[in-house]
């Protein structure tokens, strides 16, 4: 990682991390007579450890980097990575759940349930839905039109075609011997519609235009896929401590992954074969789409 995406990367990741407090603040609900906030403390703070536990903030980057690639002030673009951010870390607490993929360790914490209890968790992750949502509703635009379209979006690559829709896929998977194009398409519905939906609700804000957006959302496409190849390679490869979370997980549940099906070296070919096409899709963009570029090969060269 050269020392210049390092930097922009590392500000993002800053950037996000100190804002998405305040979008998340304990504040009295117009629903009671009374102060209800010491009644949802628990919920709050079960909310923000889940939503403040570290990550690479890859999503929200891409907000921005997609903003500075069409040459676009990324100041008025932070609720949309913050709403993004909540969408992530919400399918992150329910996917850790026992009933789903029944993981203890999450960036080398304690998973939700783990450090709470497991209605906590699911509650968190239906309060951090919602509150993206509202972020989008309250954004300060006079374009409802802009705003509409951010929600629509959103709604669609979080939902049962896109974000929901792949972890039921995947759920159903374990066990099953799946072709490539099945896999690929779960793939891209569990981890690649949020990704490239991060990318397209920046270019809609930026007021893109339709060969930059498809151009964009071609780049996005393959990052979502090779996010989740080197995801698949990572967890034979790396160990525990480095993921933050159990290493191997997916071959003890017998899921069907990148490597599983092409083996090791034909991961490794197709991930930077969707590298190579990320490149690609922006060879029409300028100096400043160099941090997407840099975030593509990030993906692939990642240890955790």
């Amino acid at each position: 990682m050269n020392g210049e995406f390092s930097d922009f990367l590392a500000s993002c990741q800053q950037r996000v991390q100190e804002v998405l407090p305040a979008r998340l603040a304990n504040i009295d609900s117009e629903f009671a007579d009374a102060d209800a906030s010491q009644q949802l403390d628990t919920l709050h703070s079960a909310s923000l450890y889940s939503l403040l536990n570290g990550g690479k903030r890859v999503r929200a980057t891409l907000v921005y980097a997609t903003a500075q690639a069409l040459g676009a002030d990324i100041d008025g673009l932070d609720d949309i990575a913050c709403a993004i951010e909540m969408i992530h870390a919400y399918s992150l607490v329910h996917d850790d759940l026992p009933a789903m993929d029944n993981d203890d360790l999450r960036r080398g914490k304690p998973t939700c349930h783990i450090a709470y209890d497991e209605a906590t968790a699911i509650l968190v992750g239906d309060a951090l839905q919602a509150r993206a949502f509202e972020l989008l509703a309250n954004l300060p635009s006079s374009n409802a039109d802009t705003k509409l379209s951010l929600i629509r979006q959103l709604s669609a690559a979080a939902g049962p075609r896109g974000m929901v829709g792949g972890q039921a896929i995947d759920l159903a998977s374990i066990n099953q011997e799946l072709d490539l194009s099945t896999l690929q398409t779960m793939h891209q519905l569990k981890t690649g519609a949020l990704i490239r939906v991060a990318i397209s609700m920046s270019a809609s804000w930026c007021q893109a235009s339709a060969q930059q957006v498809e151009q964009l959302d071609q780049y996005g496409k393959a990052i979502g896929l090779s996010f989740q190849v080197q995801d698949d390679i990572i967890d034979i490869e790396s160990n525990t401590e480095t993921l933050g979370k159990t290493q191997g997980a997916d071959q003890a549940l017998n899921k069907p992954t990148f490597p599983a099906l092409l083996g090791l070296d034909g991961a490794k070919t197709l991930a930077s074969e969707l590298h190579q096409r990320a490149l690609s899709a922006l060879g029409d963009f300028g100096n400043n789409a160099e941090p997407l570029r840099a975030l593509s090969h990030y993906i692939i060269a990642r240890q955790h």
